[in-house]
């Protein structure tokens, strides 16, 4: 059971891709869906706009991505393929719209169904757009440390996922993964059948 640290907002008002590689390995935390539901973070990707192009803020602020030019340690979470919803993390200041999005989690507690990647997770944590502009150091939705001895994870980085239009954006090794995880979502399905199994 996890039972950690909240992150504090000084967590999330640092350079993003600082951010992005330090959540892997903390857990995050949500209550809404009437139980206690713990994943440990194991794949991030960092998003700088409105430079980045590959960011939802490249093309300017609007009433989606509001949450993103807000205050860091908040919540953004938006709808793709008019199914999936991705959970965000805002970071750096406000008035700078930068987030990281989580797209994989390991299941801790109270998780039944797959969590690698950004829709799955959200599906199985019970994450939808009701909570995009929460505070994360409220009482629903938060990031802790582990409690107890923590094992620093083993990240590899990489360039992020599904963000071709962007041009050489997409080139950058914005993503970040705990190398030794089944719950990243690029790992094959046989790997994942395998270890799983253990």
């Amino acid at each position: 059971m996890s039972d950690g640290a909240k992150l504090p907002r000084s967590f999330y008002s640092r350079g993003t891709l600082v951010v992005a590689r330090e959540l892997i390995g903390m857990h995050l935390v949500h209550l809404g869906s009437g139980r206690r539901q713990v994943g440990k973070i194991v794949e991030t990707e960092g998003y700088q706009g409105p430079e980045d192009l590959a960011a939802h803020s490249a093309r300017g602020r609007t009433a989606r991505n509001e949450v993103m030019f807000g205050p860091p340690g908040h919540a953004y979470v938006y709808l793709i393929y008019g199914m999936w919803n991705c959970f965000n993390i805002v970071t750096n200041l406000a008035g700078i719209p930068h987030a990281v999005l989580v797209r994989g989690v390991e299941p801790v507690e109270g998780i039944d169904l797959p969590t690698h990647g950004p829709g799955l997770l959200c599906k199985a944590m019970h994450i939808d757009r009701s909570i995009s502009g929460a505070d994360l150091d409220g009482g629903e939705l938060w990031i802790e440390k582990p409690a107890g001895a923590w094992r620093k994870p083993k990240i590899d980085r990489a360039t992020r996922i599904g963000v071709d239009y962007a041009g050489d954006w997409a080139k950058k090794p914005w993503r970040f993964l705990d190398r030794e995880s089944p719950h990243v979502s690029t790992v094959s399905a046989a790997r994942r059948r395998r270890e799983l199994k253990r």
